[in-house]
């Protein structure tokens, strides 16, 4: 048994802190090897000289930093948002909730808010078919579309909590849940789609496919507040996750006060998942395989489980979207189809097997 001398620190736990920090460093760094070669690799591949000396904003080619900065920058930053963000929120989702096939897209909560979101495009008027850099669907008003898919997303969260709260409810009970509401979601925005006319229809439909191109230097800036603001919150509240992780009676035993963790937990799950759903659509099983890639090596401990799992969100996005704008070049694929076919065989697996956290 490992006992303190005079107040030192043990040296296996010392070792075991610096195990987890090499490992952020390597995601950090991998991470960021991603995020330039997602700026440089495309239908027009830039050469790395070129791409460093446009990012630093040094003397390039003019038409490699009009490709830059119009079009692979974007769309890079949106992926490491994007990514990082869902990811939080699966990762903060899975032990608010104890339950490890949690995440905004298995439960429900992207299918409330891409219904909240087609409901602003359709009512209110805040989408339009148009053509341009970002894609055929601009937003008008991004606030309010992601205002409605907030309100619903939080709507579902409600659910899921409520559901998470009866006595004896299992993880596969709140999947369920989470399947239900997704159709129930899913069938409310077929209705819609059903009497909309031609351009709100293409509009609804085409924005259902999670793209990264359409967002613009605009609305990178409102969805880096959003995520920038979550995950701080959600690494903040590590030390209540960890405690929740052991169950609620020993929570509360520790002073943490569950019910209010879990609803803002949620709350703000809902809120950057509303927030990336409103602006580039459905990008599904990010927040679900981020989380339990991660697990395995840093284990439970949210200090280090947060962290890890944004960096390894942005990187799986940004490795995925690469890979969508090259595997039919010159034309390129939605992310969502790519995360799709990575996430469909993980989450059945987790379904078979099951996982013991």
């Amino acid at each position: 048994m490992t006992h303190f001398n005079n107040g030192k620190i043990p040296r296996g736990y010392t070792s075991y802190i610096h195990n987890k920090l090499a490992f952020l460093l390597i995601l950090l760094l991998a991470t960021t090897i991603l995020w330039v070669a997602a700026v440089a690799i495309g239908p027009v591949n830039i050469p790395l000289g070129q791409t460093l000396r446009a990012i630093a904003g040094l003397p390039a080619d003019p038409r490699a930093a009009g490709i830059i900065w119009n079009i692979r920058l974007p769309q890079a930053m949106t992926a490491v948002l994007a990514g990082a963000g869902l990811a939080a929120a699966g990762a903060a989702m899975q032990s608010i909730l104890r339950n490890p096939l949690g995440s905004p897209f298995t439960l429900g909560m992207s299918n409330a808010a891409a219904f909240g979101a087609a409901f602003a495009v359709m009512i209110l008027g805040t989408g339009a078919m148009a053509s341009g850099n970002g894609g055929a669907v601009i937003l008008n008003n991004q606030y309010i579309t992601a205002l409605f898919a907030f309100l619903c997303c939080v709507g579902a969260a409600f659910v899921i909590i409520a559901v998470s709260r009866l006595r004896g409810a299992t993880p596969e009970v709140m999947v369920l849940t989470g399947v239900a509401l997704g159709s129930l979601f899913t069938a409310a925005t077929m209705f819609m789609q059903y009497f909309a006319d031609d351009v709100q229809l293409a509009a609804m439909v085409f924005w259902t496919f999670g793209d990264l191109a359409r967002a613009s230097w605009s609305e990178i800036g409102f969805l880096a507040a959003v995520v920038a603001g979550s995950c701080l919150y959600f690494i903040a509240n590590n030390w209540n996750y960890n405690a929740i992780d052991a169950g609620d009676e020993t929570a509360r035993g520790l002073g943490v006060n569950v019910s209010r963790v879990r609803l803002m937990g949620m709350l703000v799950a809902s809120l950057v998942t509303a927030c990336v759903v409103a602006i580039l659509g459905l990008i599904g099983f990010v927040g679900l395989v981020c989380p339990h890639m991660v697990r395995r090596i840093v284990g439970d401990d949210h200090r280090f489980l947060m962290p890890a799992s944004c960096l390894t969100g942005a990187a799986l996005l940004l490795a995925s979207d690469t890979a969508a704008r090259m595997v039919m070049s010159p034309h390129s694929l939605p992310v969502s189809i790519l995360t799709a076919f990575l996430g469909a065989p993980v989450f059945i697996m987790l379904i078979i097997r099951g996982y013991r956290r």
